[in-house]
């Protein structure tokens, strides 16, 4: 890797960098309990907004990672505000609405007439799924600088999405198998398309590599799809004691696959890493599964937790107002309660909604806090730049997109941070 001393693996791109004069680590300089704040303050933000804060709150997030993150000691910037992703967010809207509401006629129209012709709307659907997520990438790298030097991004979003819409078709067929081949297509043409200022980014991990690290997993997962059908199959033919057999193996296989999940994406954190390139400048990771895995573990445990706390207080205070109100929780008649809904029915449908959007905005802040903060710092913390100094001679270049495309991205709930 560009001269830089590594150490000797048996597959190249898995060889980390020891310490010298050209490596530099990434830096994340935690502040936990600001950013908490932070989320908390947004999830209250977002109840009394309707929800509208999210954009604002996503605006905080970023800015809060972004400028927390040290790359060769000097932290990025994050330019982006909440009034831009709003606009984009309803420019969006007035074209997602005609589309949902065609859809959504046509729909019933096809299935009138036994037709299919909602598969077409289905599949541009997803097709501009796709879209979005490239648009809203455009967006997200114009307003990152390093420097003082803007990265930015070309290339069709169509482009990008009937690439990925043709290998995700692959995917499938192969079972899964041509995900690497996928995977590396399209980071290709993301990264052939991003650039620091007037430096152009590049991507040359081989597919091939992430497929041999990856193979025993997938072979697993193709097993126990293949236990479960024949499991099936099995049962129908009344050969029960073999279906009893070849369904306990493969759900206990179907319940290992998901913690195998973390040491995939880790192995394929460390093979994205060392493809990305600019110029000289190179990336190595060492990231761990059981670090991810031990991550996802903490956030179930604490989700749990305070989940079953927030819901235990608020049944509290619910039980408390009933019982204000004369109606005992040991022994409601149903005539009592009738008398108490007729009078008060939109306070107590009030208090339902009020719990749920209680519920689920605290999850919301459990799940950033872990899933966002926690993860961008344990991935930050395995990340070592190789040469930076090769990024220094860069002329600014570049032009600002517009938010369009988050919207888009924000609309089909595939929007990332």
């Amino acid at each position: 890797m560009d001269g830089a001393n590594l150490t000797s693996a048996e597959h190249p791109w898995q060889a980390y960098p020891q310490a010298g004069p050209s490596l530099r680590p990434v830096e994340f300089v935690s502040e936990g309990s600001r950013f908490l704040k932070l989320l908390i303050r947004g999830a209250a933000l977002q109840l009394v907004t309707f929800g509208f804060y999210r954009f604002w709150l996503a605006t905080d997030i970023r800015r809060h990672l972004w400028s927390h993150t040290l790359v060769d000691g000097e932290n990025a910037e994050y330019t982006g505000t909440g009034r831009e992703l709003l606009v984009g967010f309803l420019f969006a809207l007035a074209i997602l609405l005609p589309i949902y509401l065609g859809y959504f006629l046509i729909g019933i129209e096809a299935e009138r007439l036994q037709a299919f012709a909602s598969v077409p709307l289905g599949l541009f659907m997803v097709l501009f799924g796709y879209f979005a997520l490239y648009r809203a990438r455009r967006y997200r790298m114009t307003r990152t600088i390093w420097r003082g030097v803007r990265f930015w991004m070309q290339g069709s979003g169509w482009k990008f999405a009937f690439l990925a819409f043709g290998w995700g078709i692959l995917v499938i067929l192969s079972l899964g198998a041509a995900y690497p081949w996928r995977a590396a297509a399209l980071e290709r043409y993301k990264m052939n398309n991003t650039f620091y200022g007037d430096m152009q980014g590049a991507f040359d991990a081989r597919p091939s590599d992430l497929f041999k690290q990856g193979i025993g997993m997938w072979l697993f997962a193709v097993a126990v799809l293949v236990t479960l059908i024949a499991a099936g199959i099995t049962q129908m033919l009344g050969a029960k004691t073999i279906s009893g057999i070849l369904l306990f193996f493969g759900i206990l296989g179907a319940i290992i696959v998901p913690f195998l999940y973390p040491f995939f994406k880790a192995l394929e954190w460390r093979w994205w890493a060392s493809g990305v390139s600019f110029s000289g400048t190179r990336l190595s990771c060492n990231l761990r599964g059981g670090s991810l895995l031990g991550l996802f573990f903490k956030y179930l445990f604490i989700a749990s937790l305070v989940t079953g706390a927030v819901s235990t207080l608020l049944i509290a205070v619910g039980a408390a107002v009933m019982e204000v109100a004369g109606l005992s929780i040991k022994s409601i008649e149903p005539k009592s309660l009738n008398d108490f809904m007729s009078a008060n029915g939109i306070l107590f449908i009030g208090g339902i909604v009020f719990t749920y959007l209680t519920i689920l905005l605290t999850l919301g802040v459990v799940q950033r806090f872990f899933l966002q903060h926690e993860y961008w710092k344990l991935i930050t913390s395995t990340l070592t730049v190789i040469k930076p100094e090769s990024m220094e001679d860069v002329a600014a270049k570049g032009k600002i997109a517009n938010a369009l495309g988050e919207g888009l991205a924000d609309g089909f709930d595939v929007a990332g941070f």
